[in-house]
């Protein structure tokens, strides 16, 4: 038996807050700040942002470890944060993100035609988050009620490392039943997120503004200046550029279009690792 590439896609392992639903990524920034706020700790949604796409207890650890937010949690404790203390913000963190998350679960304008669109095509819809799974439980019911169900759900803390290792890209690769992951597109809004499915071996396509980077909302997206938006474009596409992603796009909207575009490279026989 010989090996024969694919030739066509097979399935969309999307992203959730920032990808599908949540336009903006607030859910999650907004409730670090509060989180961190309960143990005397100020943090602005710029920091916050930074590490968005990792699991959340290591997220709350690589803000720990940024020198001035460690300086400011040594100044109100009088040390420096421990893994136990990560634990503690984690946990305030997980009963307020749950207690809010409904405020933020609109679905993405465009989002349920595209991914309509991709399975009319036969592609299977995996996906994945940086929520662990008592936070995806309930962002799964919301978006249910919103008209979205994928195929699949894998959250961070249903694998042994979130993002940006690949597992959690990988289960959705075995749960699908899917023979090749290069016949797979990640499509996600964070750095980690799109590391994830380069090393998981897939297609990649990072959104520029319906997500963490950009970090506006929908109206306030439509209301940008096209110059303010070009500028900005320009310096998400250079937060991506070491984690080379395949596409850039603004939002989920546009992905029926890359698609078309990763099966003419698939037809010619080029692979994800190659591009």
């Amino acid at each position: 038996m010989s090996y024969a590439p694919p030739k066509k896609l097979q399935a969309a392992i999307l992203d959730w807050a920032g990808t599908v639903v949540d336009f903006g990524s607030f859910a999650p920034t907004q409730i670090f700040v509060e989180a961190f706020a309960e143990f005397g700790v100020a943090v602005s949604l710029p920091e916050v942002r930074g590490p968005m796409g990792m699991g959340k207890w290591d997220h709350i650890r690589t803000l720990l470890n940024d020198p001035a937010i460690a300086a400011r949690y040594a100044a109100a404790h009088g040390r420096p944060a421990t893994d136990a203390d990560v634990t503690a913000i984690y946990e305030r963190f997980m009963p307020l993100q749950i207690e809010k998350i409904a405020a933020h679960s609109a679905v993405i304008p465009g989002a349920l035609e595209a991914i309509a669109d991709l399975r009319a095509r036969g592609l299977k819809i995996g996906s994945c988050s940086g929520y662990p799974a008592r936070v995806m439980e309930r962002v799964v019911a919301l978006a249910a009620t919103n008209g979205y169900v994928a195929d699949h759900v894998v959250a961070t803390d249903e694998v042994p490392n979130g993002r940006p290792f690949p597992a959690q890209a990988l289960a959705n690769v075995i749960a699908l039943g899917i023979d090749d992951v290069a016949a797979c597109v990640k499509v996600d809004d964070t750095v980690p997120g799109i590391l994830e499915g380069r090393r998981a071996g897939m297609w990649t396509v990072a959104l520029t503004c319906s997500g963490n980077a950009l970090g506006l909302s929908y109206d306030a997206f439509r209301a940008a200046p096209a110059e303010h938006l070009t500028a900005e474009r320009t310096r998400i596409a250079a937060l991506f550029a070491d984690s080379k992603p395949h596409f850039l796009i603004d939002t989920i909207a546009d992905l029926p279009g890359v698609v078309d575009d990763i099966n003419g490279l698939l037809a010619a026989g080029r692979m994800p690792q190659a591009c």
